[in-house]
């Protein structure tokens, strides 16, 4: 594949971070060379042809998009968050919903699902109680490609043995060479495409909202806006979780670091008690 020059990798980092608010570094050429030289062997034609139809084929930006995005994931990654998940934040929201017997979850920047069917396959196995309440847990992702994955909740024998516990497996049937989530996970999880750096619009109010290891992709402003609307949508006296590396230090947002377990959170300002009105997601591919 000839290389990307100098002023389309200038122009492409302007169109991602427009699109998508990835902010691409220096030095970046041989990422955006490695990504799309799939795309390019896919429709037959070279990096500069896919560079220049940008402007004018909504698809093929779309694809092009899709094939930036990171979908790193894993079931249960880095493990800490969900045992805090299982000793202490949902006991205490068991207690604090007791009333109204619902329980909302956001994955945001879902990839492939495996977030959400983690703390499903945690809620369906440590409290049993949660079966008679209303439970959703919403995932949504820029990446078309991972979303209609997550919907499909098909995963490959690889994809399982990263982090899926043995005892796990009994939310799985098997089909041939893949494993698919039981429908017993698939009614708690909804799934649906949308950029965060485009308006949310109606969601939640959520218990725990979860973005996890995504705004290490961003610049400062963007961050910040991110932030800023995790708060809004979660509710009062919630809780944000963002990967272990990620802080709200020097950012002007009303979220306060916890400690739980091992796992530092972040509490929005209990205001009022929420209310719970707005209709779940619909899952789309």
């Amino acid at each position: 594949m000839t290389p990307i020059l100098p002023h389309q990798f200038q122009d492409f980092r302007v169109f991602l971070k427009a699109r998508s608010g990835i902010d691409l570094e220096d030095g970046k050429e041989y990422l955006v060379e490695n990504r799309l030289a799939p795309l390019a062997r896919q429709r037959e034609c070279t990096l500069s042809e896919i560079l220049t139809g940008l402007a004018s084929d909504p698809e093929l930006a779309a694809d092009v998009v899709d094939a930036m995005t990171t979908n790193e994931t894993s079931f249960f990654r880095d493990l800490h968050p969900f045992d805090s998940l299982r000793d202490e934040l949902i006991p205490q929201l068991i207690e604090r919903n007791a009333a109204t017997r619902q329980l909302r979850i956001l994955s945001g920047a879902c990839s492939t699902g495996q977030e959400a069917y983690s703390i499903a396959m945690l809620l369906r196995t440590e409290f049993p109680q949660l079966d008679a309440w209303d439970v959703r847990i919403e995932g949504f992702d820029l990446s078309r490609d991972a979303v209609a994955r997550a919907n499909a909740g098909r995963y490959t024998q690889l994809e399982v043995n990263r982090g899926l516990p043995a005892a796990m497996l009994r939310y799985f049937r098997q089909d041939g060479r893949h494993f698919v989530v039981t429908e017993q996970l698939r009614s708690w999880c909804s799934f649906r495409t949308m950029n965060l750096v485009d308006s949310w619009g109606p969601m939640g109010p959520y218990d725990i909202s979860l973005l996890r290891n995504v705004l290490i992709y961003f610049d400062v402003p963007t961050k910040q806006a991110m932030l800023r609307r995790l708060a809004e949508v979660t509710v009062p006296g919630g809780v944000v979780v963002l990967g272990s590396s990620e802080t709200t230090i020097s950012m002007d947002v009303a979220l306060t670091p916890e400690r739980v377990g091992r796992t530092t959170v972040f509490r929005t300002p209990d205001r009022s008690t929420p209310t719970w009105d707005s209709p779940a997601m619909t899952s789309t591919s």
